[in-house]
């Protein structure tokens, strides 16, 4: 493997987009506790911005609303295991990977269901392999983003998606339009692990998506399991819910294990004012009007 060759101003920057679950189906739990989910999800245009450039010696630094809230602990900081594993697998290929000066702008609440610190991870993956400039077999990459964790290869693709097994089983989706959406989060957190365990029943009917005409329906006909179990745990996933129907939202559902809901709406104008509306009546709280990307081979990060 050739050496990595990196110009000195060289600026590699990365989007790190938010995770929807539009769809959560909960099928099964495997021996080692892992359970086994049924995903229906898209990306926002909305993120986290990660930028890359060589330097002297490894550096991270954060910006960004959220990016107190990580903390001050940086040993299980996604971004950075993710460099190291991949700065690993290069070197054993007898590759480089040198010293990287990484900025993360934290713009996507923590610990809130959709996928914020996958998301950083992936574009980690991704903006360090164009830095580096070092070529990885796809099945070494995809390796890594599992180790990474069980939403990271979900993120790596960064399209419309169908994830079976742990979420590391994906098929893409090619027809799915662009919805405008407000995003809405309480910034109260809520224990994945404790949803989980607060599950009745794990062994759900699988994700049945067929072609329809109407997406909408598509989705009227599915679930995500967890919400109720997030909406028992923490009351304001249940408030915020009304707020988005409240606004004229067309569809609503929380994402993941919470606490982050969407709603859709017609136009992003539509979704824009009532976000404004909704920061105006809650400033406290997490609003963001969005769109997601569309399906087919231009879907991307980029």
């Amino acid at each position: 493997m050739a050496a990595a060759s990196m110009r000195d101003d060289l600026i590699v920057i990365e989007k790190a987009p938010a995770k929807i679950n539009l769809a959560l189906h909960v099928t099964g739990q495997r021996s080692d506790g892992y359970h086994l989910l049924d995903m229906l999800v898209t990306f926002t245009r909305h993120g986290d911005r990660l930028e890359f450039m060589p330097a002297k010696m490894d550096e991270f630094v954060m910006s960004g609303r959220f990016a107190g809230a990580l903390g001050d602990s940086l040993d299980d900081n996604l971004v950075l295991k993710a460099r190291e594993f991949l700065r690993e697998a290069i070197t054993r290929e007898g590759g480089s990977a040198p010293a990287v000066r990484i900025h993360l702008q934290k713009t996507l609440p923590i610990a809130a269901g959709i996928g914020g610190g996958s998301a950083d991870a992936a574009a980690t993956l991704r903006g360090l392999l164009r830095l580096w400039n070092v070529p990885l077999p796809w099945v070494t990459i995809e390796a890594i983003a599992l180790r990474l964790g069980a939403d990271v290869p979900m993120c790596l693709a960064s399209r419309p998606l169908i994830a079976h097994g742990i979420g590391e089983q994906i098929t893409p989706i090619d027809d799915m339009p662009a919805f405008a959406m407000v995003l809405a989060n309480p910034l109260k957190g809520v224990s994945t692990p404790e949803v989980f365990r607060g599950l009745t029943n794990k062994t759900n009917p699988p994700l049945d998506v067929n072609p329809r005409s109407a997406w909408l329906d598509t989705l009227g006909s599915t679930r995500n399991d967890l919400e109720p179990v997030a909406r028992g745990l923490l009351p304001e996933i249940a408030e915020i819910s009304a707020m988005l129907n409240d606004q004229g939202a067309s569809f609503v559902r929380m994402s993941g294990s919470g606490a982050t809901c969407y709603g859709i709406f017609d136009t992003l104008t539509a979704a824009e004012e009532a976000a404004t509306a909704l920061r105006s009546e809650r400033p406290d709280w997490y609003f963001e009007a969005t769109e997601t990307t569309v399906g087919g081979r231009d879907a991307g990060t980029r």
